[in-house]
């Protein structure tokens, strides 16, 4: 990745609104409902993959374990709520992703089409594990700042698992020009988002 893209945190070219982490601070149950569902559609789009791509050996050999580790991690943010006696909500409306899903390229070969989805997936990842590091870095509750560093480990290894996919079914030069797109993409959706404590992303 060139030197322009690695300036910010995984390659990311807006860093999160700083305002963010002191809103979500004050809406930790909502963030945490939040984050539920993110995981368990983490684990969702990952089944999503192996259904759509069966003949994509490496792929499903990589992201197979990737299913049970999200529901994992769905699970324990489900055991968070419990602990603080607040309760699991219904799902949110993910803006973030659904302008996300419009940078995603219809058509081409199936490589190609496989990679767009590689690359969104990579995307949300990065953009989950940088959120993971600010709340381990700023939030007062102590497990929870250790649960989040822990997660933040895990989402690099995510983010770095789709990437390296992505590398197998087309050239890497084709790959990190996509993945420069999405980035400035990314950075633009970030811009036109109202900054908001009870959400994730």
């Amino acid at each position: 990745m060139n030197e322009e893209l690695s300036n910010h945190l995984l390659g990311l070219q807006l860093p999160t609104d700083p305002r963010w982490v002191n809103i979500a601070q004050m809406n930790i149950e909502d963030i945490l409902v939040d984050h539920a569902y993110c995981e368990q559609k983490a684990a969702s789009s990952c089944i999503s993959l192996i259904v759509l791509f069966p003949e994509k050996t490496e792929m499903v050999e990589m992201i197979t374990p990737v299913v049970a580790e999200e529901w994992n991690h769905f699970e324990r943010v489900l055991e968070q709520l419990k602990k603080r006696g607040m309760s699991f909500g219904q799902a949110r409306k993910d803006e973030y992703v659904i302008q996300l899903q419009k940078v995603v390229k219809k058509g081409g070969s199936r490589d190609q089409q496989l990679v767009e989805r590689l690359l969104m997936n990579a995307l949300i990842e990065a953009r989950s594990c940088e959120r993971f590091k600010i709340l381990s870095q700023n939030i007062q509750d102590q497990e929870l700042k250790n649960f989040y560093y822990e997660l933040m480990v895990s989402e690099a290894g995510h983010y770095k698992n789709f990437i390296s996919l992505a590398k197998i079914y087309m050239p890497e030069e084709y790959v990190l020009t996509r993945w420069k797109e999405f980035l400035i993409e990314e950075a633009n959706i970030l811009k036109s988002l109202e900054v908001r404590g009870d959400r994730m992303h």
